[in-house]
């Protein structure tokens, strides 16, 4: 019988400990300290037998897309409720019949680890879709489709953006017609990828496992699993990769980083526990290149096209909100990102030399008269300041911002004061920095459809947003050459989420900024799909 000692002597170099703390294979990348030791796990000697029977039940995933590596994931689940240690294997290929290998591995997964696996598999050739599975023992996970990013000059990019999924609220429609666009390069995620509430609180079309509120290691793992049982949240991952932040929902509503409002320290105890446990969860089931010290910002580089620099306005450093007439809100030395995170932030813009720089991010950047909002970057006035300082300096940035969080979609200029002439003209953008584009929830619930009589007033009153929608469930696919940046936002018919029944998403406006122009016109043409796209992974049964 095979014994973890035995695996580990015969893998050698090429083993990745997916259950004990290796969660990326890369050395300098270790993952986060946490309540728990992950680097040994004593309840599996070397010398225990290793678990033959397990399936895979939670479907595979990609993500954090570089030029020659990408992150594999997906979960084994022993047969018979038996608990042990399990041996997996990975194979990546650049055909479907897996002819010819261009990466492969080994790594052993325990509970430590919750039997997620996690490989940051490397020496990779750039902007190659290339396909993946895992097996162990008889059992073979279904196939994935994943894609690196390209090197040099890039000519287009296509994204899709999403955020805010609320399982409670209806069906993940949007994720399987995106797993349909096979012409995308990646499916970039802006929080609120699963949601902490108990059944029947936020929503009730379906149940949440456990029914009760999560808080413990073993509740954030059990609804990170209950979401991936899900096959259009699995469909989507099975064919794209996924660039993932968090924000407040996968800990609890309205998190900073020393609490939330929803959090009861008498009966949830500690938030550095609670927060702790969410962490852990979250890099244990979700394809994400793990970071010292927990951070998950980071930069993707696609060619010299676009650098995307994603950014934690949550839980890093944010400190908790207060309300909007209180004198800490004009307090210079307020900060969202903390000091080390805006530093490299703007340090990653002012160096880039990519033509586009792209920005994703937790909440609404631009300000909304006359709703004051604390937990948008309307809370936080000095730090907005810096950042648009340093556009000014940069001259022409060519900086697009996507925004999930609200549940609403809208499109707008960024200048410093959108609201004094002198500094802007909503009519030619002159004065505008950059373009903020807020992507709406893919079933989190806006504002009732009455809401929207109220649209056309909101758009009078501020001059640089371009176009406001503030109750459809939808997307955004975003089309990026080197002459312009195009949104186009995809909204889903009111009503369609309660029913499992599918319906599409139909285009409703497009939205596009012209290189070194910094502000946005209304786009003629929709853009056009990739031809030739490379095949589907064969599709899991729905």
């Amino acid at each position: 019988m095979i014994t973890r000692r035995d695996l580990l002597a015969g893998v050698g170099a090429s083993f990745a400990l997916g259950a004990v703390g290796e969660g990326c294979s890369d050395p300098a990348s270790p993952p986060p300290p946490t309540d728990a030791d992950q680097s040994t796990d004593a309840s599996f000697p070397d010398d225990a037998p290793l678990l033959d029977a397990v399936d895979f039940l939670h479907g595979v995933a990609s993500g954090d897309p570089l030029s020659d590596r990408v992150i594999l994931w997906t979960r084994v689940t022993p047969r018979g409720g038996r608990s042990g240690a399990v041996s997996v294997r990975w194979e990546l290929s650049a055909s479907l019949d897996f002819a010819t290998l261009v990466a492969s591995g080994e790594l052993i997964t325990t509970p430590a680890r919750d039997y997620t696996v996690k490989v940051d598999a490397s020496a990779l050739p750039p902007a190659s879709t290339l396909y993946y599975r895992f097996s162990s023992g008889a059992a073979r996970s279904p196939v994935g489709r994943t894609r690196t990013a390209a090197v040099g000059a890039t000519e287009r990019l296509r994204l899709a953006v999403v955020s805010c999924s609320s399982l409670a609220h209806g069906y993940f429609h949007l994720y399987r017609e995106l797993a349909e666009r096979l012409d995308l390069d990646a499916v970039v995620h802006l929080g609120d990828y699963i949601y902490e509430y108990p059944s029947n609180y936020y929503g009730s079309v379906r149940p949440y496992d456990p029914p009760t509120e999560i808080v413990s290691l073993s509740d954030y793992r059990r609804r990170h699993a209950w979401y991936k049982r899900d096959a259009d949240l699995r469909a989507v991952h099975q064919q794209h990769p996924m660039i993932v932040i968090w924000d407040d929902h996968e800990f609890a509503n309205n998190a900073s980083v020393g609490g939330a409002p929803a959090h009861m320290p008498m009966t949830e105890g500690a938030w550095r526990d609670r927060k702790a446990a969410a962490i852990r969860a979250y890099f244990e089931w979700m394809p994400i290149r793990e970071q010292p010290d927990g951070r998950i910002w980071r930069r993707f580089a696609f060619g010299d096209l676009v650098d995307l620099v994603m950014l934690d306005t949550r839980i890093w450093a944010r400190p908790e909100q207060v309300p909007g007439d209180s004198p800490a809100i004009r307090d210079p030395r307020r900060t969202l990102l903390g000091d080390e995170q805006e530093r490299w932030f703007f340090e990653a813009l002012t160096t880039s030399a990519a033509r586009w720089k792209i920005v994703g991010q937790q909440v609404r950047m631009g300000p909304l008269h006359p709703k004051f909002n604390t937990d948008t970057w309307d809370g936080f006035p000095s730090a907005r300041e810096r950042f648009l300082d340093t556009l000014d300096r940069m001259r022409t940035s060519n900086v697009a911002v996507l925004t999930g969080d609200i549940h609403t979609s809208w499109a707008m200029d960024l200048p410093r004061d959108p609201f004094d002439r002198r500094n802007y003209d909503p009519r030619t953008g002159e004065g505008s920095l950059a373009v903020e584009l807020i992507v709406p929830g893919v079933t989190s619930p806006g504002h009732p459809p009455e809401v929207e009589a109220e649209i056309p007033g909101i758009l009078r009153d501020n001059p640089h947003m371009r176009y406001g929608n503030a109750s459809q469930r939808g997307y955004i696919l975003l089309d990026v050459t080197a002459e312009r940046l195009q949104a186009e936002w995809f909204h889903l018919p009111h009503g369609s989420i309660e029913r499992r029944e599918r319906r599409p998403a139909t285009l409703s406006t497009g939205w596009l900024t012209r290189s070194g122009s910094s502000h946005l016109t209304q786009a003629g043409t929709p853009s056009v799909p990739r031809e030739g796209a490379p095949a589907a992974a064969p599709w899991e049964p729905a």
